[in-house]
């Protein structure tokens, strides 16, 4: 009862380390050939992290031979759960007509359609291959479009490898000059947006800052950005990489909502690489290479087969209300059985969100952007996170160690049971560090 949080973190770092030496032995050799072992920043955490050998429905398993049910889902790209049958036949068949065959195909025609015909905003689409892709060109043809240079983002918000609003920034962002706002504050969003009228091109935003803490934002937000991009000729974007999972319509369809923009990518590309752009016609239309004026789009792999068809068959087969439904159900279930675990025990966690989307914090305060969460508390928060990553991994648990939980639609209601049943139990072996 007397340890301290710091002990108690080296404690259950020393127990990891002894329980997965194949991935320590992957994270050592790893290292000889990639900066820190890694190539995808998010991926790390100490003292190293689990290397997959396979995932199966909700489930991964790891090179130690551990099974740990999923509640990642590959930080929402795993949408359709691990090596699903549906998937695993479309990329087989795709596979038996050739993989790089150097222009069209039959698929992205009918992907791109399905998407149009879902989203309310998209009347036009280009696909390219990552969520990252998706934005740059969202914001550049937003630039091309208006003549003018500037974007206005939110604070905590990420919008890909290149556009990543936390912490201050990042020295690798694309340099584009742009201005920050507070997330869910309408009139200061509303007076930044006059004021910079004559400079700015575009506001993207998330519906729900996804790596900054699963924050919802609220309509009345939502609502003043379309307002006010509207009155002052600035192109809204809406970042649904991670909320049009959703709904069939995405987030804008549940908020009633419509951008002049939208970007895709994560799971609709089948658990491949995948990215879309699109949004109203006249703006769109502009990459149109019979035009006279056209912009250049390029890409070598924005059409290719695996994603396409992967992508196609997930949207006909899978991707349906009722699915989407009952999988926003059990996120519902899930946040409210950890808020409930908080008050039952008075600790200081808090579980945000929307749908099937979950995010955990340690603290009493009602969340609503990132500024809520106390600066000087954050090393605390960060140590906190770490040990319950640890302690739930030991109990069979995966998720991010940022408290991100994203859920895949083959998690049962029994599994949800179990895993907010391990956050009870680490509740109440580590309260006295609460």
């Amino acid at each position: 009862m007397n340890i301290s949080l710091e002990s108690a973190l080296e404690e259950a770092e020393t127990r990891y380390t002894a329980a997965n030496p194949a991935s320590a032995a992957r994270h050592s050799s790893a290292r000889t050939a990639m900066p820190g072992g890694n190539t995808r920043t998010v991926l790390h955490y100490a003292p190293f992290p689990l290397a997959w050998a396979k995932g199966k429905g909700a489930h991964l398993t790891d090179l130690d031979g551990h099974t740990y049910a999923d509640f990642l889902g590959e930080y929402s790209a795993g949408l359709y759960g691990h090596s699903n049958p549906v998937i695993l036949d479309a990329v087989r068949s795709a596979l038996d007509g050739g993989i790089v065959l150097g222009g069209p195909n039959r698929y992205e025609a009918e992907l791109a359609a399905m998407i149009c015909d879902r989203f309310p905003s998209i009347q036009l689409l280009r696909f390219c291959n990552s969520g990252t892709e998706a934005n740059v060109f969202a914001i550049q043809t937003a630039r091309a479009a208006t003549g003018k240079p500037a974007i206005l983002a939110f604070d905590g918000s990420y919008h890909g490898g290149v556009l990543y609003f936390r912490q201050g920034g990042a020295p690798l962002n694309l340099p584009v000059k742009t201005l920050t706002a507070t997330y869910n504050d309408p009139d200061g969003a509303e007076a930044m947006i006059r004021a910079h009228a004559h400079e700015l091109a575009a506001v993207i935003v998330e519906p729900m800052l996804g790596g900054g803490g699963c924050i919802p934002a609220e309509r009345a937000f939502l609502i003043a950005l379309r307002r006010a991009c509207t009155e002052h000729n600035v192109i809204l974007i809406f970042d649904e990489v991670m909320t049009s999972r959703l709904s069939t319509g995405g987030c804008q369809a549940l908020v009633g909502v419509t951008p002049d923009m939208t970007t895709l990518g994560k799971y609709l590309g089948g658990g491949m690489s995948f990215g879309a752009f699109g949004g109203r016609t006249d703006l769109m239309a502009r990459f149109d290479p019979e035009r006279a004026d056209a912009w250049p789009h390029a890409g070598t792999f924005n059409n290719n087969v695996l994603s396409m068809a992967a992508g196609l068959a997930g949207m006909k087969t899978l991707l349906n209300a009722a699915a989407l439904s009952a999988l926003n159900r059990k996120g519902d279930r899930l946040r409210q059985a950890i808020n409930e675990v908080a008050q039952r025990h008075d600790v200081a966690l808090k579980a945000t969100g929307t749908g099937s989307f979950v995010g955990m914090h340690f603290t009493r305060t009602d969340i609503t952007r990132p500024g809520d969460l106390d600066p000087a508390g954050a090393d605390r928060r960060s140590k906190l996170q770490n040990l319950m990553h640890l302690d739930l991994i030991a109990a069979g648990q995966f998720y991010a160690r940022r408290g991100f939980i994203a859920l895949m639609l083959p998690i049962t209601d029994a599994e949800i049971e179990t895993f907010a049943g391990a956050v009870e139990e680490f509740v109440t072996s580590r309260k006295s560090l609460l």
